[in-house]
C-alpha cells in the first residue's frame, strides 16, 4: 500500500514538473519569438531604407570615362551605401524586357540617356536628408535630372515608427503575461509539494536548507526549457529562411548570441523568483490553509 502511494506521489511529481516545463517553454519560445523580431528591426528598418535610391541621369554627350570618374566620387561621399552605372544600352535592355517591344528599332535610335543608382545609407533615408542630397547632386556639372520616391520614403519611415511602437506595446503585454503564467506554473508546482514541506519544517530544517534544492531544482527546469524554446526557434528560423531566402541577409551572429543569453537569462531569473516567493509563502503559511 506504502509502495502504491509512493509511486502515485513520484508520478504525480513528475508529472508536474513535465508540465512546469513545457508551459515554460511555450513562454519563453513566444518572448524568444518576439525578442527575435525586435532584435531584427533594427536591420530590417535599415535593410528597407538601404533600399531607397536616387535615379542619376547623366547628361548627354558625357563621355563614359567622365561618368565613372563620377561614379568613383559618389563612392566615398559619406551617404551613399552602393553605385551602380548603368550604360544607354543596357537601360534599354531593360526597358525592352518590361515593356515586351523592340522600342529602339521602332524609333530608330535610343533615347535613353546613361545613369548611376545610387543607393543611400539608412541614417540618411529621411525627407530632409534625400533633399539636401538631391540639391547636391544635382550642382555637379555632368548630372541632367536626378529621381527618387519622395512619398514612399516618407511613407516608410511613417510606417517603421507605427510598428516600432506597436512592438513596444507587445512585448510589454507579452512579458507581463509570461510571468503571470509562470508565477502560477510554479506555484501549482510548489503547492504539490507544500506537505514536504511542512514536514521538514517539524523536523527543525531551516528555511534556507528547504528553499535551496526546490530553487535550484525549478532553475534547472527554466534552463531546460530555455533549451527547448531555443531549439523551437532554431526550427522556426531554419523553415523561414527555406520559404524566403532573402533573410539570410538579417541574421547577424551577435544577435543570435544576445537572443541565447537573453532566453537562458529570462528562463532561469523568472523560475528562480517565482520559486522563491512560492516556497516562501508555504513556509509560513499556517498548518490549517495548508488544506485548503
Amino acid at each position: 500500500m506504502l509502495q502504491q502511494e509512493e509511486r502515485y506521489y513520484q508520478r504525480r511529481i513528475a508529472t508536474s514538473y513535465v508540465t512546469t516545463i513545457i508551459s515554460i517553454t511555450l513562454v519563453l519560445f513566444l518572448l524568444g519569438f518576439l525578442g527575435m523580431i525586435i532584435l531584427h528591426a533594427k536591420k530590417l528598418s535599415d535593410y528597407v531604407k538601404e533600399n531607397i535610391g536616387f535615379s542619376i541621369m547623366i547628361k548627354e554627350g558625357v563621355k563614359e570615362p567622365a561618368v565613372l570618374e563620377l561614379k568613383k566620387r559618389l563612392d566615398v561621399a559619406a551617404y551613399v551605401k552602393s553605385s551602380e552605372f548603368i550604360t544607354r544600352e543596357r537601360a534599354a535592355d531593360k526597358l525592352q524586357d518590361e515593356l515586351g517591344e523592340d522600342f529602339i528599332g521602332f524609333l530608330g535610335y535610343n533615347p535613353l540617356l546613361p545613369s548611376i543608382e545610387l543607393r543611400i545609407k539608412a541614417p540618411y533615408a529621411n525627407s530632409d536628408s534625400l533633399a539636401r542630397i538631391e540639391r547636391r547632386l544635382l550642382a555637379i556639372p555632368e548630372v541632367k535630372e536626378v529621381f527618387y520616391q519622395r512619398s514612399l520614403v516618407d511613407i516608410i519611415n511613417k510606417n517603421l515608427e507605427k510598428i516600432s511602437l506597436i512592438l513596444l506595446a507587445f512585448t510589454g503585454v507579452l512579458l507581463f503575461i509570461a510571468m503571470v503564467l509562470i508565477n502560477n506554473t510554479i506555484r501549482l508546482m510548489v503547492y504539490s509539494k507544500r506537505f514536504i514541506i511542512r514536514s521538514m519544517q517539524l523536523v527543525g530544517a531551516t528555511e534556507g536548507f528547504i528553499r535551496k534544492p526546490i530553487v535550484a531544482r525549478s532553475v534547472l527546469h527554466g534552463c531546460i526549457s530555455a533549451i527547448f524554446a531555443i531549439a523551437l526557434l532554431v526550427l522556426v528560423t531554419y523553415f523561414a529562411i527555406d520559404q524566403m531566402p532573402e533573410l539570410m541577409e538579417l541574421e547577424d551572429p551577435l544577435i543570435l548570441v544576445i537572443l541565447v543569453a537573453g532566453i537562458f537569462l529570462l528562463g532561469a531569473i523568472l523560475s528562480w523568483t517565482s520559486t522563491w516567493f512560492a516556497v516562501r509563502k508555504y513556509l509560513r503559511i499556517s498548518t490549517d490553509l495548508l488544506y485548503t
